[in-house]
């Protein structure tokens, strides 16, 4: 089956697949992340990729890579999309107008990585206090002693 969603993805953005591996069976594909609503859409509209399982960030020391993790319950079919993003301005579209689900997801990977996810309903902190300065799980974090 991730053969087939593997193969949909390149058909329909041909530019836009930068990676594709399979971890641990589950397919992982890095896109561009301006198809990443686009890609998104397909997978939930014509896909049945009706779950938004988890939203994560990553940071590599000069970019920051979010990974949607979904999944379509029907089937139980899994896959990983994986989007590079600039450290010093990780910003990427917002997920929630296809799934509701990605709006307490965001808030966290904001609050704690610091990626802007443009258009969010409602983009502010979510674990710390709205005064707090910096996100704690980046590398250059400074922890004041």
């Amino acid at each position: 089956m991730s053969e087939i969603i593997e193969k949909t993805i390149r058909d329909n953005f041909p530019d836009a697949v930068l990676e594709s591996k399979d971890i641990f069976g589950t397919l992982h594909i890095k896109i561009t992340p301006d198809v990443l609503v686009a890609v998104c859409e397909m997978l939930h509209d014509s896909q049945g990729f009706d779950y938004l399982e988890d939203i994560t960030a990553i940071d590599w020391k000069g970019r920051v890579e979010v990974v949607y993790q979904l999944t379509a319950l029907a089937t139980n079919t899994k896959i990983a999309l994986r989007v590079d993003l600039d450290s010093s301005q990780p910003v990427v579209e917002s997920l929630t107008g296809i799934w509701k689900g990605a709006d307490f997801q965001e808030r966290e990977v904001y609050d704690l990585m610091g990626v802007v996810f443009t258009n969010h309903p409602d983009l502010r902190r979510i674990l710390l206090p709205d005064d707090w300065e910096g996100h704690p799980l980046r590398k250059d974090y400074v922890i004041e002693d």
